[in-house]
C-alpha cells in the first residue's frame, strides 16, 4: 500500500473537530466520493480503496448527499423514453 503525506494546519482538526486518523479517513472519503461522482472510478474500485463493503460505501455516499445512480441527464432521460414508449 502507498502513503500520501498531507499537511494541515492545526486550524483544520479544530474546525472540523477531527483527530488524525478521523481527518485521515474523512480526507480519503471525500477524495474517493467526489472521483465516483465524477465517474473517474467505480463503485467497487470506490469501496476497494476506503477500505468498505459496497454497501457500506452507498451508505457513505448518502451521508455526502451524493447519488448512487451514475445515470447523465441524457440517459436518464433515454431510459424514460423506452420505459414510457
Amino acid at each position: 500500500m502507498k502513503e500520501i503525506l498531507i499537511q494541515l494546519p492545526e486550524t483544520a482538526f479544530a474546525s472540523l473537530r477531527k483527530n488524525t486518523k478521523e481527518m485521515s479517513k474523512e480526507i480519503i472519503y471525500a477524495a474517493v466520493i467526489k472521483w465516483y461522482e465524477l465517474g473517474l472510478i467505480s463503485q467497487n474500485k470506490a469501496s476497494e480503496i476506503c477500505n468498505l463493503s459496497r454497501s457500506e460505501f452507498l451508505y457513505l455516499m448518502s451521508e455526502y448527499k451524493v447519488s448512487v445512480l451514475s445515470f447523465t441527464e441524457e440517459e436518464f432521460e433515454e431510459e424514460l423514453k423506452i420505459q414510457f414508449n
